[in-house]
């Protein structure tokens, strides 16, 4: 069977954690602030996958009004005790500065489409936590710990205490049981137990060009763990040509029969400045067992394709998606933080109406719905019925990453009420997030009639375009840097933006009167372009 080109699940698919259940795999991954809150996709032969829920969807599990960008939800944790599925997941309130206000919790399923119960608050010590089924019956809860007083940085090691479902806390003595190696910034800790030893999987070096995974076991749950002989199973930070960079924060699992294959997070930069547009990706590698160690096929540098048991299609990931909402929103869309969906959009009468609320970049409530992007190049287009009547209400179309970078194709109107088209667009100014002066020239349209809002993307170069009344789509404003919408420009310092580019529609009233824009349909197109060959 040919290989499997990596990655596996493309776009921004961060920190993923992997479970099989008999022949049904199953991987979550971060969603950070977008809602509902973590991706879990299911593949029966690990080369094709499909999202079947995001279980974090209402508001007693989940609510990020608030959270600031790449805060939210954070790496959880899937796995099975034989009975049910348990989901482990922080919830940050706060990363930058001397202080993180990571809340943890735990939910759980009889089936992986739930129904998934109520969260149990844990603890806030930490983040990336992650839930051990020892074979005694036990659990076991395996968190970082973070101190405020270390210094240059937090993170102070890997955390154990049991945890007891039926009084739904953390019971028993705990212990600091890894500290980490030089790589320094160790997290994402998984454990397993195989041949009457205990492995502790765990992220290090950050989630830029220094990431890792790192592998440690020992006889006793509670240490001491004696580090791999290659320290870091997984890494690409000694190969900087490698298509693969950014690799780390891996799980584990085992196919039925006795394969092993590690999962992973990696990026794939693209221009000069090494830069992750769509964000981290997972990846998959096989690896194998030797002495008792688990060693990466071809390791540690990740490989750009692996074998495993299936063959994947690739037609529907090159497929046009046309989005109509007579069914509702489709499962590829999220929001941002806010859980009463009620206000910022609805599907009746088989349109997207968004009602116009705070300003592109809030942190609290904004009608923003988008989908990842997941091609390098592709189009985008959508039609809007918007009547504003001043300046401070705008709707349209948007090339997204947080508040600090965006581009922004906008229905909007002077202040004398003449409806025009303005770009909104965040380029020259980043980390700031102030929008880029003096603004694009407006182009003034009629009062009323729909209008067509379109946008290219050619690797690095974004292009908006608008059509009037049925006519052809024109060119609208500049070329703009489509690259800044990365990891790497997200407006925080090295190992702070952790999503990606998302292209959809948004719609602010910043009068307050929630006046709503409707949009009729919204296309995907991928297109194959010579920028995405990012692995020559």
């Amino acid at each position: 069977m040919p290989p499997v080109r990596n990655p596996i699940l493309p776009g921004f698919n961060a920190d993923p954690s992997i479970v099989r259940v008999g022949n049904d795999y199953y991987i979550a991954t971060s969603t950070f602030e977008w809602y509902p809150g973590v991706q879990i996709h299911h593949s029966k032969d690990l080369a094709n996958w499909e999202l079947v829920t995001r279980p974090l969807n209402r508001k007693s599990q989940l609510d990020m009004r608030g959270d600031p960008d790449s805060c939210g939800v954070w790496a959880p944790c899937l796995t099975h005790d034989g009975d049910k599925f348990w989901l482990v997941y922080t919830d940050v309130k706060r990363k930058d500065g001397s202080f993180k206000d990571t809340h943890n919790y735990i939910v759980s399923a009889p089936s992986i489409e739930g129904p998934w119960s109520d969260p149990v608050y844990v603890n806030s010590s930490g983040f990336d936590p992650s839930l051990f089924h020892d074979d005694d019956g036990k659990k076991w809860f395996v968190n970082m710990l973070q101190d405020h007083r270390r210094r240059p940085r937090s993170f102070a090691g890997i955390v154990l205490q049991e945890f007891d479902p039926a009084a739904g806390k953390l019971v028993g003595p705990k212990k600091n049981i890894f500290r980490g190696t030089e790589l320094d910034l160790v997290e994402g800790p998984h454990l397993y137990k195989r041949n009457g030893w205990y492995y502790l999987l765990t992220a290090e070096g950050g989630t830029a060009y220094h990431h890792a995974c790192t592998l440690a076991r020992s006889r006793d749950i509670w240490g001491p763990y004696d580090v791999h002989p290659q320290k870091h199973i997984l890494t690409s930070k000694d190969a900087p040509l490698a298509a693969l960079q950014r690799a780390g924060h891996g799980d584990i699992v085992e196919t039925p029969e006795g394969r092993t294959y590690l999962v992973h997070l990696a990026g794939r930069p693209t221009t000069q400045e090494r830069r992750c547009v769509l964000g981290r990706e997972t990846s998959i590698q096989e690896a194998f067992w030797k002495d008792d160690w688990l060693y990466v096929k071809n390791g540690p540098v990740p490989s750009l394709y692996v074998d495993v048991p299936g063959v994947r299609d690739d037609t529907q990931y090159w497929a046009e998606q046309r989005y109509t909402f007579e069914n509702g929103l489709h499962k590829d869309f999220q929001w941002l933080r806010t859980p009463d969906t009620e206000r910022i959009f609805d599907t009746k009468d088989g349109k997207l109406t968004l009602f116009g609320r705070e300003t592109i970049g809030s942190w609290f409530e904004q009608a923003l719905v988008a989908r990842r992007q997941t091609h390098f190049s592709y189009d985008a287009e959508t039609t809007i019925d918007f009547s504003p009547t001043d300046e401070r209400q705008f709707a349209g179309l948007t090339a997204y990453y947080c508040r600090y970078n965006f581009f922004y194709l906008t229905v909007t109107a002077h202040s004398d009420g003449q409806r025009e088209l303005l770009i909104l667009s965040s380029e020259a100014s980043w980390p700031d997030g102030k929008l880029t002066m003096p603004l694009a020239d407006p182009v003034q349209i009629s009062n009323e009639g729909k209008v067509k809002l379109a946008l290219t993307i050619r690797g690095r170069q974004l292009q908006f375009f608008y059509a009037l009344n049925g006519g052809e789509l024109k060119k609208i404003g500049p070329v703009y840097d489509a690259s800044i919408l990365s990891d790497e420009c997200g407006g925080h310092q090295a190992h702070g933006s952790f999503t990606g580019a998302f292209v959809g529609v948004a719609c602010s009233d910043v009068n307050g009167t929630a006046l709503p824009a409707t949009f009729d349909y919204f296309i995907y197109r991928p297109v194959e372009h010579e920028t995405d060959r990012y692995d020559v």
